[in-house]
Order: C-alpha cells, then structure tokens, then sequence
C-alpha cells in the first residue's frame, strides 16, 4: 500500500529523456499554456493515454459490461467537453493533450477575460481569487465540465470582485469625438484649403 504521506506518482515520464521533436512540442505548450513545469504535461499525456487505453479495450469489447463502460466512458468526455453531443467511441482516440490543456481552470479563466496574461491566471487561482460555482479552486490544472464553464468568476471575498478593481480586464471602448475636436479638425481643413488657393493664387 505505501505511506500516505507519499502518495504514488500518478503520470509516467517519457521513455526516453532525450528527443527533441518531443522536447520542442513540450517547450510550445509549456509557454502557451503558462504550466509551471512539465510535470503538468506529462500528467495529462498519462491521463489521455489511460483514456486511449480504455477505449481500445472497449472497441473489442462485446459484453453487457462493455456497452455500460463505453456509455460511462463517453458520458464523461462530453461532461468535460473533449467530445461532442453523439460522438462515437472511436473519436476518442482524435482527442490530443491540447484539448485537455484547454479544459484546465487555468487556461478558462484567462480565455474569460478574468486574467490579462496565462501567468496571471495561474496567479489568482493560486491565491484563492477564483471560484467555480460555490467552490473556491485552487488547482490551476482542474478540468472543468460543461456545467461548471459557465460558473467561473472572482469569489465575492477578493478585492478583483470589484468591477473599478485596476486589474480587472476590461473591453476597450472606442473613445467619440466631442465637438470640440471635430471642430478643430474642420478648422485645420479650411486653413489647409486657404493656404493652397492662395499659393495657387500668386503663381
């Protein structure tokens, strides 16, 4: 069984440490996603490849049992938006780690507009800013389902719950034009148009 106090490693690393092709894919979703390590990368290729796993041992599967495990299997995808409405159990062997990466708090919040930057995002999960429904999250690597997307905002306890709040992201509002400027600008074209006719006058 093992301590409790070292719970057992739940994602493998790579067969080989040394492969660039994998390296470079890494280091592409390691600064778009803003991940703190690979770790975070690699647990999701071991919880993709746990669901590939599954749904090859289910393709096969012609039992009572397997037809309940594939509908558990696809109900589950779609409650965490990696499949759509209908979709068979063959497409969840199309699923790839960015989606899964797109289906972390981290990656939503700064999708929402709560976060200028991924790193932001990250940030305010992290000091408890974030909550997603009635629950204050603090795992930037949670999966968040269909239900919850819908329910993620600042917990009413942060000072970022406040719209005037200076980190509060915002939709810039295109600025009208008083008066005051059109008429300055009107004035510009006829002092324009005044000193080229008189040019035009004395030649």
């Amino acid at each position: 069984m093992g301590s409790p106090k070292k719970p057992r490693r739940k994602y493998s690393k790579p067969s080989h440490p040394w492969q660039k092709a994998r390296i470079e894919a890494e280091r592409i979703l390691f600064k778009e996603y803003g991940l703190r390590n690979k770790k975070e990368i690699w647990k999701a290729t071991s919880l993709l490849r746990n669901f590939t796993h599954q749904t090859k041992k289910l393709i096969i599967g012609k039992s009572a049992q397997a037809e309940i495990e594939k509908d558990h299997l696809l109900k589950r995808l779609f409650s965490l938006g990696l499949l759509g409405e209908g979709a068979k159990l063959e497409d969840v062997l199309s699923i790839s780690v960015k989606n899964l990466l797109d289906r972390r708090l981290q990656t939503l919040v700064y999708k929402k507009r709560l976060a200028r930057t991924i790193q932001q995002a990250r940030q305010f999960i992290v000091h408890r800013h974030i909550v997603v429904g009635d629950r204050t999250i603090v795992m930037p690597s949670y999966l968040v389902t269909r239900e919850e997307e819908a329910f993620i905002g600042f917990t009413s306890k942060s000072a970022l719950f406040n719209q005037d709040h200076p980190e509060r992201v915002e939709k810039a509002i295109p600025k009208k034009e008083t008066p005051v400027k059109k008429e300055r600008k009107s004035n510009k074209k006829r002092k324009t148009a005044d000193i080229k006719s008189d040019a035009g006058g004395k030649q």
